[in-house]
């Protein structure tokens, strides 16, 4: 099944006609998932009979925090995530004077090769899915009570070696429905994949 956080906010309207329910449902499923929900009884203003369809659509344990480690010098936390098929990714939280700022994973593993990298090390297992990358930052922000201003793509993975979802994913967090993140206020690193990168300066 498809992970709960994948749906654009477009994909939410267009599941919601097919299910027969109104439109403002889907941005009430919307904004409950940029709160970075874990079940679907969270969602406290939709009716039992909704969130049991979401059940039973979608997988909604799709990404599990199995560590977490904060340093004492600066409060910079390291998030250890277990994905629903096993695979596991890292995020980061970085606290600075202008807001909180995210670093997350684009991929399980690196096939890039960099020597410097620690990711090169763990083998590739697979692309993230544009949910699992919102997913990383709406479950930080969740988790430390304050809203992310920025995200770095520059954890686990090449972000260009997964373009579409990478691109996907940032109109995704940019949406005024969710979380609502400045593109200005995102960055995307890259090793280098040259034609990826003239295709999205495009």
């Amino acid at each position: 099944m498809k992970y709960i956080y994948d749906l654009s906010y477009d994909q939410w309207q267009a599941w919601v006609k097919e299910q027969g329910l109104p439109l403002f449902r889907a941005e009430q499923i919307y904004t409950w998932l940029s709160r970075g929900i874990a079940r679907t009884d969270e969602m406290l203003n939709v009716p039992k009979k909704i969130r049991q369809l979401l059940d039973d659509s979608f997988t909604i344990q799709g990404m599990i925090c199995e560590d977490k480690q904060v340093s004492k010098l600066d409060g910079t936390i390291k998030y250890g995530f277990r994905l629903a098929d096993g695979n596991r990714i890292e995020s980061v939280r970085m606290l600075y004077k202008h807001g909180q700022s995210v670093c997350l994973s684009s991929q399980a593993g690196c096939r890039m090769g960099c020597t410097f990298c620690a990711s090169t090390g763990a083998g590739f297992g697979r692309n993230l899915t544009s949910g699992e990358m919102l997913a990383q930052v709406a479950v930080i922000a969740r988790d430390t009570k304050e809203r992310v201003s920025h995200v770095v793509i520059m954890g686990i993975g090449e972000p260009l070696d997964n373009y579409d979802a990478v691109v996907s994913f940032l109109k995704n967090i940019n949406h005024p429905k969710g979380l609502n993140i400045s593109l200005r206020h995102i960055s995307v690193s890259t090793c280098g994949l040259v034609p990826e990168m003239l295709k999205f300066t495009d």
